[in-house]
């Protein structure tokens, strides 16, 4: 959970650097960030790839699966915040991600939810809706959008989610079928980060018109993206998907800090109050269970 809650930090600094960097669309900065991290983790896991190759194969509808949500991810992300809003966006991606992770061990697998995840989910959806809204009333930075305008940024937003919580999934089942760690991330990220190429190399001549971007852009690419997916596949190996995206729900809260300390954003007393209710969602989520007492102890003391 540790190393889920490093890596949703890291993800949390995105859009700071991003900021640093407004002649570049969101989509051009998703694509680059996203396509090169998942082909850096490729790269650094290929010794691993190579050996686990046939066990890959085996298993090409999930690899498959998970690359192509890696693919749309970014896309759908920046598209719906760049389309409904920031605030919608944000809402909608990152708070229907644990939701779509939990139907889906729910439908493929059968796994149960617990109502320690049950109540943390929902604190964490109330923290991130408290803080977009915040960051929407403090900077004024966004117009209402129309009707039609909100529905397609619902439907990216949703999209995002789904397919966020649909590679979290693939790289987790991977592992579990005894692909090694190294080799489950890097063939995920990786043919996410190809089917990307596309689109960063169609957004080369803004990139070029703008060669101080490129520190940002070489920033998104090593410490969110590869670094922080690093930490993420990690803690994959220990945690399900659904409470590891639940755990990343944090992630706005760090953005808003950010955003107070450098950008000088203010924030409102909404904003503060997300980010305590979030800070409660991590505590429920993360605090020990209780140890009931054995049949049998209960038995001596009878």
């Amino acid at each position: 959970m540790i190393l889920v809650m490093v890596t949703a930090c890291l993800w949390g600094t995105s859009g700071t650097a991003a900021a640093l960097a407004p002649a570049l669309s969101a989509v051009t900065v998703g694509a680059v960030a996203m396509g090169g991290g998942g082909l850096l983790q490729a790269l650094a896991n290929t010794g691993e790839i190579r050996a686990a190759w046939r066990s890959l194969l085996a298993r090409w509808p999930t690899l498959l699966a998970g690359g192509v949500c890696v693919f749309v991810y970014p896309l759908c992300f920046f598209g719906s915040m760049r389309i409904g809003g920031v605030a919608l966006g944000t809402v909608v991606s990152l708070a229907s991600a644990p939701l779509f992770s939990a139907a889906v061990e729910r439908v493929v697998e059968g796994r149960a939810l617990s109502t320690r995840w049950a109540v943390a989910c929902l604190l964490g959806i109330a923290g991130t809706v408290a803080l977009a809204l915040s960051r929407s009333e403090s900077s004024h930075a966004d117009d209402l959008p129309g009707d039609h305008a909100s529905a397609w940024g619902v439907v990216l937003g949703l999209l995002a989610g789904l397919t966020y919580a649909g590679f979290s999934y693939a790289m987790r089942r991977l592992m579990n079928d005894g692909v090694p760690r190294g080799a489950a991330a890097g063939g995920v990220m990786g043919l996410g980060g190809a089917l990307l190429l596309p689109v960063a190399a169609f957004s080369i001549p803004s990139i070029a018109d703008h060669p101080d971007t490129l520190l940002v852009l070489a920033y998104l690419v090593l410490v969110p993206q590869f670094l922080g997916y690093v930490f993420f596949s990690r803690g994959l190996k220990f945690v399900d998907s659904s409470t590891a995206t639940t755990i990343t729900l944090i992630e706005p809260a760090v953005a808003t800090m950010l955003a107070v300390v450098v950008l000088a954003e203010p924030i409102t007393v909404v904003g503060w109050i997300g980010i305590g209710v979030l800070a409660v969602a991590l505590v429920v989520l993360m605090a020990p269970a209780r140890r009931r007492p054995s049949d049998s102890v209960g038995r001596a003391r009878t």
